[in-house]
């Protein structure tokens, strides 16, 4: 195949992000490139020894404006949107224009700036880049004769396509610059768009929990994954760019073991991290996940004195068959005991804040597939809601993440007797781990452990009956959390019949009355929250 080369005698070089600017510019000496730039890194090639020309200097025309304009000037781009055609050659001698054949540009920091708690409207506004993005579109529109690089990390591939191709550039590399470079400045301009839509029009924030009339999603591929959810389909995981201001989530985890994530394994840890999120201010917990819905949790305050291994133990156990193969996520540290314990299951993958390295140790010795995802600041962010996007026929569904509103304790009593304070524990933890269930969700717990989980049925009393078959008798005793209203009292009398003592609910149906006549005939304490957990 015909892939012309370029040859490399004019570059412009204009970069807010100088990281790796030594390998470039000892590139540049090499091909005997003539040079221009601006302002600082223009002081800072000159340091580095390559011979640089400002680019006040080549115009005419001298940065103005307090620096607002620099590069946008006829003989600039002109140079850079010159195609290698007569007529456009022609116009460049008759305008004394050179052309340029490498455009290398990054952008002011603008989302770095914005980051910062302490940025403010103005400093936002004044690190929008214009004559940036202007060469580097200017530089991909004309990718037939034109390089353009806008990541630090590409200059060492640049440099060996320049050297194995006699310091040309393929037209193949071209191609492949200019679509990044397209893709650098979409992302760019869907930063700032965000950014202007969470502002007020006094530049205020706007409440984190409004979403904004636009979406502007940017989002750069992660790592190709091998399949999806089945063999046959393909797929990719992309870190978004939005996510940057949320909690720390899957993009940021280091992977210390095991193959390669798949598809199914980011969607049952996600759900495994949305879940131990919740239960980590209520103490030391343990949470195992299988195919997006947790199957055990436990729960103990920190003074009981019960450790971390123990605690994933009674989560293990709460349904150690649905367990094999499961995802775990813990609230603490794994060390040589916690290894222990894990490595006596087949699991997928175990997340967590940090492992001692004997722990890893142990567990590359004992379980060499397993994957240990290590989240340092998976719970920091604390009162940032996450932003959960799903895409259906036509567009996406966009929604902040449900986060429980109402305790159990601050909700009202509709029965005779009221729960106890064990009781109240238990549904609290019924209750948090109810709203990761797929509805209908009902859930059983006894003494911080769940004991029975039923979720994804079309009837809630038949939910009632699939936790109660899967707690057996470990229901007596127990507590519920149903995450919407019994709309009829069958749901309370399986519930009672298989051991229950305590119920949560959100309440609102039109047989409550019903409803709460069958629990005081059971002797069952309900609470109503008024807070609805529905998760499809």
């Amino acid at each position: 195949m015909n892939d012309p080369a370029t040859p490399i005698r004019r570059a412009l070089v204009s970069v807010s992000d100088k990281s790796n600017l030594k390998q470039l510019a000892e590139l540049l000496i090499e091909a005997r490139v003539e040079v221009l730039s601006t302002g600082g890194t223009y002081a800072a090639l000159r340091e580095l020894g390559v011979e640089v020309t400002p680019v006040s200097e080549y115009t005419g025309a001298p940065e103005i404006l307090g620096g607002r304009v620099k590069t946008l000037h006829p003989k600039i781009h002109g140079g850079i949107l010159a195609l290698p055609r007569p007529d456009h050659e022609e116009q460049l001698r008759e305008h004394n224009i050179a052309p340029i054949d490498l455009v290398v540009v990054n952008l002011y920091p603008f989302r770095e700036v914005t980051r910062r708690p302490n940025c403010s409207f103005d400093d936002a506004i004044e690190n929008i880049d214009i004559g940036g993005p202007t060469m580097v579109r200017a530089a991909a529109k004309s990718w037939q004769r034109v390089a353009v690089v806008v990541e630090p990390g590409d200059y060492g591939m640049l440099a060996a396509a320049l050297r194995e191709h006699g310091f040309t550039v393929p037209e193949s590399l071209r191609r492949a610059l200019a679509r990044k470079a397209f893709a650098h400045t979409a992302a760019y301009d869907a930063a700032i768009a965000t950014y202007l839509a969470g502002v007020d029009d006094d530049g205020g924030a706007l409440p984190a929990e409004l979403l904004p009339a636009e979406l502007f999603i940017s989002a750069a591929s992660e790592s190709e994954l091998r399949y999806g959810e089945n063999p046959h389909q393909r797929a990719r995981f992309y870190r978004t760019s939005y996510a940057e201001r949320e909690p720390s989530g899957l993009d940021r985890a280091i992977q210390h073991q095991g193959k390669p994530l798949s598809y199914n394994n980011l969607l049952d840890a996600d759900g495994a991290l949305g879940l131990i999120r919740d239960l980590q201010p209520h103490g030391t917990a343990a949470v195992v996940m299988k195919h997006v819905s947790p199957c055990g949790a436990c729960c103990v305050a920190p003074s009981s004195g019960v450790s971390l291994a123990e605690v994933f133990a009674r989560a293990r156990e709460a349904d150690a068959e649905s367990a094999f193969g499961g995802i775990v996520a813990l609230t603490g540290e794994v060390d040589d005991e916690v290894a222990a314990r894990l490595a006596e299951t087949f699991l997928e993958v175990v997340i967590a804040p940090a492992y001692s390295e004997g722990a890893r140790k142990l567990l590359r010795r004992k379980k060499k597939h397993l994957r240990l995802l290590e989240l340092p600041d998976m719970f920091s962010g604390a009162g940032v809601t996450p932003l959960r996007l799903r895409s259906v026929a036509g567009g996406l569904l966009a929604q902040r993440e449900d986060v429980v509103g109402v305790r159990v304790a601050d909700g009202r009593v509709v029965t005779r007797r009221a729960p106890t304070p064990e009781e109240l524990a238990d549904l609290e933890l019924a209750q948090i781990v109810g709203k990761s269930v797929r509805s209908n969700a009902i859930v059983f717990v006894r003494g911080g452990v769940t004991v029975g989980i039923g979720g994804g049925q079309t009837s809630r009393v038949e939910a009632s009956r699939q936790a109660a078959r899967r707690a057996r008798e470990l229901a007596k005793g127990s507590a519920l959390a149903s995450d919407a209203f019994f709309p009829f009292r069958d749901g309370v009398d399986a519930a009672a019949a298989a051991g229950v003592t305590a119920i949560v609910e959100p309440g609102g149906s039109v047989r409550d009355d019903e409803v709460i006549a069958a629990a005081d005939e059971h002797g069952i304490a309900m609470v109503f929250t008024g807070e609805r957990h529905f998760r499809h």
